[in-house]
C-alpha cells in the first residue's frame, strides 16, 4: 500500500531541486564573486565560475520538470563536486555541531547520484 516508488522519486527530484534552485536564485541576485574568488585561487580560469549558474539554476528547474532529469543530476554532481573541492579540499574538519563541515554539499551530491541511479519515474516530462 505504501510503496509508490513514481511518488518517491518526484519527491526526491522536487526536494533536491528546488532546495538547489534557491542557492542558483541568490548567486542572480547577489553575484558570484565568492565563486570566482575560489576558482582563482584555485588556480584555474575564473571564467568557470558561471558554470555554476548551470548547476545551480538550470539543472534544478530540469531535474524539477523530470526532463532529462539523469543528464541535469550529473551536471549537479560535478557542480556538488567543485564545491566540495574548492571551499572544503575535502578536508575531515567538523562543525560546530559535529558533522563534516561540507556534509550539506554532500547530501546534494549523494541525492543527485540517486536521481541518476533512479531516473525520473513515470511523473515527469520526458517518462517512459
Amino acid at each position: 500500500m505504501f510503496q509508490n516508488p513514481d511518488i518517491a522519486k518526484l519527491l526526491l527530484r522536487v526536494g533536491l531541486g528546488v532546495l538547489i534552485l534557491f542557492h542558483g536564485i541568490h548567486k542572480v541576485i547577489h553575484g558570484i564573486g565568492g565563486v570566482k574568488s575560489l576558482v582563482v585561487s584555485a588556480g584555474l580560469p575564473e571564467f568557470l565560475a558561471y558554470g555554476v549558474y548551470f548547476g545551480e539554476l538550470i539543472a534544478p528547474i530540469f531535474i524539477i520538470l523530470g526532463l532529462y532529469a539523469r543528464v541535469a543530476a550529473t551536471a549537479l554532481v560535478v557542480n556538488m563536486f567543485v564545491a566540495i573541492y574548492l571551499a572544503y579540499g575535502f578536508s575531515l574538519t567538523l562543525s560546530k555541531f559535529g558533522g563534516l563541515s561540507w556534509e550539506t554539499p554532500l547530501l546534494y551530491l549523494i541525492l543527485s547520484l540517486l536521481v541518476i541511479l533512479l531516473g525520473s519515474g513515470k511523473y515527469a516530462v520526458n517518462s517512459k
